[in-house]
């Protein structure tokens, strides 16, 4: 994946709702977005703009009872997508190793083509889907906070909440000491109190307006 000078941050988040299903690039070949829209129509008018966007594969991190027929609607009506599950609850507890394993695995096999391009969302695009892109770029080379200013420059709602647990996962991938895991899964949550957004009030306004 390419290593672009992060966005310039956008501070004020006055409407989440138009950020559920926004398409937003972090690097040229990983992007981050809400799930497909409710109802034919609006699913493939979206689903129309990933392809005019250059995707060729998805990673839903949504739970099967989450995911209704979307797999199978991408089949009918955007064939030429590679459609990847990572499946996950999004209750707040802690991220098995397992999940990083599975998504970052079908992330980065498929960046090996440079032509590729991934979205990454689950239902809001607030904590599964952008701490899933996390941990495919931690594993691609990123350091931890820039790789957390990227994705909250491209998708401002994006809470990553499960960061803590994908940067501990990979620094135990790697190798690190139990004393290096533990200052980098701290340095990642003092970032999230530093740049802390209002997540109830984002979700409660997507939950209205969906």
């Amino acid at each position: 994946m390419n290593h672009p000078t992060p966005l310039a941050a956008r501070n004020a988040i006055t409407k989440p709702e138009q950020w559920h299903r926004t398409l937003c690039p972090v690097t040229e070949q990983l992007l981050l977005c809400g799930d497909l829209a409710p109802g034919d129509a609006a699913a493939r008018a979206q689903l129309d703009a990933w392809v005019d966007a250059g995707i060729t594969h998805i990673l839903d991190v949504r739970l099967d009872c989450e995911v209704r027929g979307d797999v199978e609607f991408v089949a009918t009506h955007a064939p030429q997508i590679t459609y990847l599950r990572a499946g996950v609850d999004d209750a707040g507890g802690r991220r098995d190793d397992a999940w990083f394993d599975a998504g970052v695995a079908a992330v980065l096999e498929a960046l090996t083509d440079p032509t590729v391009k991934v979205v990454v969302h689950c239902h809001m695009g607030v904590n599964r889907g952008p701490s899933m892109a996390f941990a495919a770029l931690l594993a691609d080379g990123w350091a931890p906070i820039p790789a957390l200013e990227a994705i909250r420059a491209a998708r401002p709602i994006a809470a990553v909440l499960y960061a803590p647990d994908a940067v501990a996962w990979w620094m135990q991938r790697t190798g690190a000491p139990n004393t290096e895991v533990a200052a980098a899964r701290t340095d990642v949550i003092r970032w999230g109190w530093a740049n802390a957004i209002d997540t109830s009030w984002i979700i409660s306004r997507i939950r209205l307006a969906s």
